[in-house]
């Protein structure tokens, strides 16, 4: 198969989140498997040209249709640790990805409602015909209703559409300005509920709204997050239009790169492991004691990485702290504050606890750190309120360090618990769950863990092991959207 992704990010070139991770992930699982991907991306100021190699022009005179008029187009190619990658740069006063960062601008919609129309614009114009293009999250949104609406008379007619959301929360939104500008027009059509009017607000369409009603297949990113989204609150709103289009919908789980998260040959740590050497990874847990001072001891190191903020559980991550002192063990964070207030909150609690010789908090990030983290803890929470799909559960399972999560999105599929998991036999079970918000739920996951960590050593072990014998590649995905994008093509 041709495949073709039109998205906002790819990995390692733009990256703002893990839409880039999957981005490149699954097209180099797709290419494995022998198929042609070919990535469409915005050519950003910011981006890290570093990881392009052989930039060069590829298409110099593209003509985008807009607002009645035209805006003229450079098309640059070049290869992203192997990907091929297109990139586009609009030529005009709006400089809408000459901007220094991503995302975050006023006219952000305006900015991606241009870019789905020039990536399209480019399949049209250079004669590709892709067998699916497969478009992600809000920015990407209007690919599928340009598609189906216009491009498909204009020879674009036998392509099918698999549209990823990533984050339900952002949904994208415009008014008949965006209407006018994309040559879609017929505001009267757009604007009914069965299309692209936002469920609550009537003087607005939105974006994401119209990739899942347009689209030939919606996904998210694993099986309990799209439960979620379609029955419950994760889908900011657009439970009842999932719900219309139910037939198409489903989770697949993201993978992870096991070329860059594999402790038998990660650069970033000092003793490469597996599991069948687990005492490597106790001189990682050496190592890691020293660079963070800590005190070498007889203890279970618990760990956090990840963003500070309210989605990620912040309450729970403060009290698993202190939670993890009481109970004797050691505690790292490596994270970054997302807003001032938390910020001053983690700073006045790393000022408080600089001193104490079991605790260390690092706010920031940094690649190197969180990799020895990995290898070096014993276990890690994920106390997320909501986690669509979740990579830290799945790396610290690859490193042998045991998950206590939160029963929530991605983390449900990929966590088992040891002690009450029904769906899994005891020597196939992972880590801990717990379900409720509360400090309770959270202390009694952690207690668990680090009585078995105590007690029962041996058991542990075990535990560590099961949990590095799980698959969370991108294999098993990147299967599942072959299935995917054969079926479309055959409807």
């Amino acid at each position: 198969m041709y495949i073709v992704q039109i998205a906002s990010e790819c990995a390692p070139v733009i990256k703002a989140g893990g839409l880039g991770d999957v981005v490149y992930g699954l097209s180099r699982e797709l290419e494995i498997r022998g198929h042609t991907v070919e990535i469409i991306l915005p050519k950003y100021d910011c981006m890290r040209y570093d990881h392009i190699w052989g930039l060069h022009d590829a298409y110099k005179d593209l003509q985008v249709p807009w607002y009645g008029s035209e805006i003229h187009c450079s098309v640059y190619c070049g290869w992203v640790h192997g990907r091929l990658c297109f990139f586009i740069e609009p030529h005009s006063q709006d400089s809408f990805f000459d901007r220094g960062i991503y995302y975050g601008h006023n006219d952000d919609n305006m900015r991606f409602a241009f870019f789905s129309k020039a990536a399209l614009q480019f399949l049209q114009q250079s004669g590709k015909r892709p067998d699916v293009i497969h478009c992600h999250d809000w920015q990407t949104g209007l690919v599928p209703v340009m598609l189906y609406e216009i491009y498909k008379w204009h020879g674009l007619g036998n392509v099918r559409v698999c549209y990823t959301i990533h984050n339900f929360k952002h949904q994208g939104i415009g008014g008949t300005d965006i209407l006018q500008a994309t040559g879609l027009n017929r505001e009267d059509y757009y604007f009914e509920y069965d299309r692209l009017r936002d469920n609550f607000n009537p003087f607005v369409l939105n974006f994401m709204k119209g990739g899942i009603v347009y689209s030939n297949h919606v996904t998210t990113v694993s099986p309990h997050h799209a439960w979620e989204a379609h029955v419950g609150e994760f889908g900011y709103g657009l439970g009842h239009t999932l719900h219309m289009h139910q037939h198409k919908f489903s989770g697949v789980l993201n993978g992870i790169d096991y070329d860059v998260w594999n402790p038998e040959m990660d650069h970033y740590i000092p003793y490469q492991f597996n599991q069948d050497d687990l005492e490597q990874k106790a001189l990682n847990q050496k190592a890691l004691r020293d660079r963070l001072w800590l005190q070498h001891s007889d203890k279970p190191i618990i760990a956090y990485i990840g963003r500070l903020d309210d989605q990620k559980g912040v309450h729970l991550v403060h009290h698993a702290i202190y939670y993890a002192l009481h109970r004797n063990a050691q505690f790292v964070l490596l994270g970054s504050p997302t807003e001032a207030g938390i910020a001053s909150w983690f700073w006045h609690e790393k000022n408080f606890l600089n001193d104490n010789p079991d605790v260390h908090l690092e706010l920031g990030f940094n690649e190197e750190l969180s990799h020895l983290i990995y290898a070096g803890a014993d276990m890690m929470i994920v106390p997320s309120n909501f986690e669509p799909c979740g990579l830290t559960q799945m790396i610290g399972l690859r490193y042998g360090t045991v998950p206590i999560v939160r029963g929530v999105g991605g983390l449900v599929n990929t966590v088992f618990d040891r002690d009450y998991d029904q769906t899994h036999p005891l020597e196939e079970r992972n880590g801990y769950v717990f379900y409720q918000t509360d400090y309770q739920a959270l202390e009694s996951a952690m207690d668990r863990a680090i009585g078995l960590w105590y007690h029962y050593p041996e058991e542990f072990k075990a535990l560590q092991i099961q949990g590095m014998n799980y698959d969370y590649s991108w294999n098993h995905p990147g299967q599942d959207y072959v299935e995917i994008y054969e079926h479309i093509r055959h409807k």
